[in-house]
């Protein structure tokens, strides 16, 4: 499937930090001798409103497990987070869709950002498209889309910029992805990038720009950094997401080529004699392994950056640091898998296990509490 910003990675990593700070987190932010609030089980009350009633429904059916995350982060930016996951969900679905014209896809994804953008009121029509969608749940987000751009209203005018700056990225690097490989169609040749300055420009569209949008959502609603600061914690902000993106794109291999897509650009490949068609043979491995480390040796970097975003962030954050933090343990522990699994293997299909994101989720909580634990367990999960 195509890469998002939002992509299920990211989804999942950012569910995760429910598990903690539903469990403890609002624990350790009531004042003393306040008693602790219970989630109420039924679903229909399991979350605030977002937007409205329509666009939250919305949000919970095309995305099960990022939907219940928004709750645990600060209320002051969890809406136009899910609004913008929800914006760059109707791109997504666009540009993942079986119909077999590259050039109408790009249209109505133009059109669709154009309308998001403000500078043309006429929407696509979607119907085409939301008819031979597989997902009921897309295809229905798809015959709302106006309801979607709606929500917008809702807030101020400089967070609705900020949004529509990520989309407008987001939708920059979708449309990049369309015009070099076409739809997602199964079989049939294998389109590669040509350079890493390609594949480092993709990761920052899709997921890089989704760390500044964070970044510059939390400065604006959240807490404040010396001017001189603030740049650095952008450009921290972008390398944070470049790591979740180069995850997907190092784990993925086998899932993009068979849908004709190569993002190892050809460039690196022909430095060891490798053609991306050589990447369909697991055997090929050994050939691959010194280049794959190459781009592990990359993420790490871009994780490290992240580790130090995390570390910029005020002690009394602790919901943002849950949220951050987990992605990142998780990142490593991936990393390190990736190591020594062939993932060229398409059966071999290599992630962390629900006890180790068990785990990490116990040890977090402990460092959150312990003066230092941030640090010290971000840089012992280093290579673990």
């Amino acid at each position: 499937m195509r890469k998002s910003a939002f992509n299920d990675t990211q989804q999942v990593f950012l569910s995760l930090s429910h598990f903690v700070l539903k469990l403890q987190i609002a624990k350790t932010s009531l004042p003393q001798g306040q008693k602790q609030r219970t989630v109420p089980s039924n679903r229909g009350d399991w979350m605030a409103v977002l937007v409205n009633a329509k666009i939250d429904a919305l949000l919970e059916a095309t995305s099960r497990s990022f939907y219940p995350t928004l709750k645990y982060l600060p209320k002051k930016v969890r809406g136009q987070i899910g609004l913008l996951y929800l914006l760059a969900r109707v791109a997504d679905t666009i540009a993942d869709s079986k119909h077999g014209e590259t050039e109408f896809l790009l249209n109505i994804l133009r059109e669709y950002n154009d309308v998001a953008q403000g500078t043309s009121s006429s929407l696509p029509d979607f119907t085409e498209l939301a008819d031979i969608q597989t997902n009921e749940h897309e295809a229905k987000l798809l015959r709302n889309v106006d309801d979607v751009i709606a929500g917008l209203e809702v807030y101020s005018k400089e967070d609705q910029r900020l949004m529509l700056e990520c989309l407008d990225i987001i939708v920059s690097g979708q449309i990049l992805d369309l015009e070099r490989f076409g739809t997602a169609n199964e079989g049939g040749n294998i389109s590669a990038l040509e350079t890493d300055e390609q594949m480092d420009d993709y990761a920052f569209k899709v997921a890089g720009s989704v760390g500044v949008f964070w970044s510059k959502m939390s400065l604006e609603h959240l807490f404040s950094l010396p001017p001189e600061k603030e740049q650095e914690f952008f450009e921290k902000g972008i390398k944070f997401g470049k790591s979740l993106q180069m995850i997907n794109i190092l784990r993925d291999i086998p899932e993009d080529l068979r849908f004709g897509r190569c993002y190892i650009p050809e460039q690196a490949l022909s430095r060891y004699n490798l053609k991306p068609e050589d990447l369909l043979d697991d055997k090929n491995i050994d050939e691959f392994r010194p280049l794959y480390d190459e781009y592990l040796d990359l993420t790490n970097e871009h994780l490290d950056a992240a580790i130090e975003y995390i570390t910029m962030l005020p002690e009394t954050q602790l919901r943002l640091k849950a949220s951050c933090m987990l992605p990142v343990l998780i990142g490593q522990k991936t990393v390190t898998l990736l190591r020594t699994g062939n993932v060229l293997n398409s059966e071999e299909r290599i992630k962390v296990t629900r006890d180790e994101i068990k785990s990490y989720a116990r040890k977090l909580l402990r460092a959150l509490i312990i003066p230092g634990g941030v640090n010290r367990l971000l840089q012992k999960n280093k290579g673990s």
